[in-house]
């Protein structure tokens, strides 16, 4: 693969943390303006260099980074425009609720023992108090008088943990014109209750919401599980697929007469991983409820799974440990062997995987993807057609300034794991660090946006920064 050089040109600075970037013409406008929504809550547009505020819902957010010493993974997640917003003022929100606050699903850090079953086989009980936070998907409008206002609640979601929400969760399928949800494995790690292969479970699954159906339910139940919906509810939600851990949205690239799907899944301990598929057959929600509560099996044929707890990339998942013989090395053990073998068939390979250690010189080692984006752009004729993703920070031994990764892979045909190659850039960042947290694009795909941020804290305000990616 070639190399490539760009260009980073800062577009807006000291923001909070970015968590989309994508474009739309506003009713009555006749160019794209630049949207940016922040974990903090607030969504930006970028007009006539100037910019202005679209929403601001700070005060709905659940308070994040409190508990934590500053890193959180809750907030804003998702924002996506109707297809026709132009004309109808359409657009949907992701977020975590505030006051709704949890103890959390487990009491101390799970951490699974492939020698101890009952580590293995974890329930989430006690639903209603063992939980984080609720998160909630919510139709909004853009009224005549230039006033957002909310419409209806579509989803209200209890969440085990804090962490594997998703980000960037909310597009709209150029193909099925449905909103698509991407939801991570609920968090911790390992996903102690495997939720993300339950097919009854709502996390770690890909979901078409189908917003031209009304539901009349505007304040739905909290839930955690498909059959715990209201019928007309269930009645709007098919499955793309399942087997996510963690997941920085969904991308669609027009290639010969269909998308192809590009799907970024954070890796646990060894391998970040990009997936693409075309072809699928989403289940119907009421369909995955029948076969559950008929002890049958769901036709699942066609059905996406990226193997996630079993697999992570390409590899079993593993457990890892340093050698007491050679303190240099650690030694990998298989945790879930029997789920491993469950799905090594039905489970989709990744387009490409990237190492949390590389020892290749051209390549890194990665920290996680936060961000997967096709560009059909001729402004950097090297990368036209190709799949862009980034790494929230390089893993160097050599100590700050944090710097994030940008990189990027080629469509391939066949099925086989393809490579990847880092994309060179030249911005000087200084002695600040930068971690690359989100990636975005225009509604062609003929420009990429590169948000940054100088802090893991979300608590440390006003450090990020929206590049374009130029030649």
């Amino acid at each position: 693969m070639i190399k490539v050089k760009v260009s980073l040109r800062p577009m807006v600075s000291r923001i909070n943390l970015p968590t989309v970037m994508k474009t739309t013409r506003l009713p009555g406008d006749s160019i794209e303006r630049l949207f940016i929504a922040t974990q903090a809550g607030e969504i930006f547009y970028i007009g006539d260099g100037v910019i202005r505020t679209l929403l601001d819902i700070r005060p709905r957010i659940i308070k994040l980074g409190a508990a934590r010493g500053g890193y959180d993974e809750r907030g804003l997640l998702g924002l996506a425009f109707h297809p026709d917003f132009y004309y109808n003022g359409l657009f949907y929100l992701h977020y975590s609720m505030v006051g709704t606050e949890g103890p959390g699903a487990l009491s101390e850090r799970f951490q699974p023992n492939p020698c101890d079953p009952e580590t293995l086989n974890l329930r989430w009980l006690n639903r209603e108090a063992q939980y984080d936070h609720i998160d909630t998907v919510e139709e909004w409008i853009l009224q005549s008088n230039g006033q957002p206002q909310i419409r209806r609640t579509l989803l209200n979601l209890r969440r085990p943990f804090f962490n594997h929400n998703g980000v960037n969760s909310l597009n709209f399928s150029p193909e099925s014109g449905k909103l698509v949800l991407t939801t991570g494995d609920g968090g911790s790690g390992y996903d102690p209750f495997n939720l993300s292969q339950d097919d009854m479970e709502i996390a770690g699954k890909i979901i078409e919401i189908d917003v031209a159906k009304n539901t009349f339910i505007n304040n739905p139940p909290v839930v955690t599980r498909f059959h715990e919906l209201p019928v007309p509810i269930q009645e709007t939600l098919t499955v793309i697929a399942k087997g996510v851990r963690n997941i920085p949205g969904i991308s669609f690239q027009s290639f010969n007469h269909h998308y192809i799907k590009y799907v970024g899944n954070v890796g646990q301990d060894l391998a970040e991983s990009v997936f693409s598929f075309v072809h699928y057959k989403p289940i119907p929600v009421t369909q995955l409820i029948q076969a559950f509560l008929m002890n049958t099996e769901p036709d699942q044929d066609g059905f996406i799974n990226f193997g996630w707890r079993g697999w992570e990339g390409a590899f079993p998942t593993s457990i890892i440990r340093g050698c007491s013989a050679n303190p240099t090395l650690d030694e990998k053990t298989i945790v879930y062997y029997n789920e491993a073998v469950k799905t090594s068939v039905r489970r989709l390979q990744p387009l490409t995987s990237y190492f949390q250690k590389d020892p290749r010189p051209d390549k890194f080692g990665g920290t996680a993807l936060t961000g997967v984006q096709a560009y059909m752009g001729n402004g950097i004729p090297e990368l036209t057609g190709s799949v862009v993703f980034t790494d929230l920070a390089r893993d160097e031994q050599s100590g700050p300034p944090v710097r994030g990764v940008l990189a990027y892979t080629r469509v391939r045909t066949d099925g086989k794991l393809h490579d990847f190659r880092v994309i060179e850039t030249d911005y000087d960042f200084g002695s600040q660090s930068a971690y690359y947290v989100s990636l975005g694009t225009n509604l062609d795909q003929t420009r990429l946006y590169l948000g940054v941020y100088g802090s893991m804290k979300v608590t440390d305000f006003n450090q990020g920064t929206v590049f374009e990616v130029v030649p």
